[in-house]
């Protein structure tokens, strides 16, 4: 009886042509269970078994779906949507502003959860007026020490409010971690700027996320779906941390207040 197996993440060999290993798990019960790395050649035998082979995808509400079915010509595999890389996850540390992207903060982690390792403080876990204590409190409570990426989720007001502020300053300082973490920023929908690409107007931005943009040590994306952009998104603010020297934190003050509510 043939089988259903269905692919999260896939990596090529060096050449870009063959694919190399794939996370792939196995439909029973309508449930996507047992994942586990393959190489090609199981995967060859897999079709030559007569089992079906389909990409997956995550929704927003947090399931997975399918995502276009492998074909195989004796040669090479196709399918349809592109997926994201099997490679190790990064701890990304997503900051934002939970009064207005709360709904986002969510549907991010539905999406991307199985891509990245996902940290972030959530409404009241840590309630400080004093920016020190509050990275402080980051460092030792293990919310940012281990993060190698901050991804801030851009909305119109994120740029006023100040614990990003301090997140994204925490980020940017090598004593938080004992390493630099890349930066990405990721204009929702509701962001003025979404929509624009490689432009981007600076008074939508707060002074710290801006200048590192600038800077070029900073990536700039728009909200995407699409898991391998993302994962894409994400690998490119990972390696600029080579680029350190680009890093513009200490000379900007740290906000001491929301400037918007």
């Amino acid at each position: 009886m043939s089988k259903e197996y269905l692919i999260s993440k896939l990596s090529f060999r060096d050449n870009e042509q063959l694919i190399d290993t794939v996370k792939v798990g196995l439909l029973q019960n309508d449930k996507v269970v047992d994942f586990e790395v393959k190489d090609r050649n199981w995967l060859v035998n897999c079709h030559i078994q007569g089992n079906s082979i389909n990409g997956l995808k995550r929704t927003l509400d947090n399931k997975w779906s399918r995502n276009g079915s492998f074909s195989y010509d004796g040669e090479y595999f196709k399918w349809g949507q592109s997926l994201p890389g099997n490679i190790p996850k990064r701890n990304v540390f997503v900051s934002y502003y939970h009064n207005d992207d709360q709904s986002k903060r969510e549907e991010f982690g539905n999406l991307f959860r199985d891509l990245i390792i996902d940290q972030s403080v959530k409404l009241d876990d840590i309630d400080s007026e004093n920016s020190d204590d509050y990275i402080h409190r980051l460092i030792n409570e293990g919310f940012m020490k281990d993060a190698t990426v901050l991804a801030v989720l851009l909305g119109p007001n994120t740029k006023c409010r100040k614990h990003v502020d301090w997140e994204i300053g925490g980020a940017l300082n090598k004593k938080v971690g004992d390493r630099y973490a890349g930066l990405l920023g990721i204009r929702l929908p509701s962001h003025p700027d979404h929509g624009q690409g490689d432009n981007y107007n600076e008074e939508y931005y707060s002074e710290r996320c801006i200048a590192n943009i600038e800077s070029g040590y900073g990536v700039l994306v728009d909200w995407t779906e699409n898991r391998k952009q993302l994962q894409d998104a994400i690998e490119l603010a990972f390696s600029k941390r080579t680029e350190s020297d680009k890093i513009v934190n200490t000379a900007i003050p740290r906000l001491t207040e929301n400037l918007c509510q």
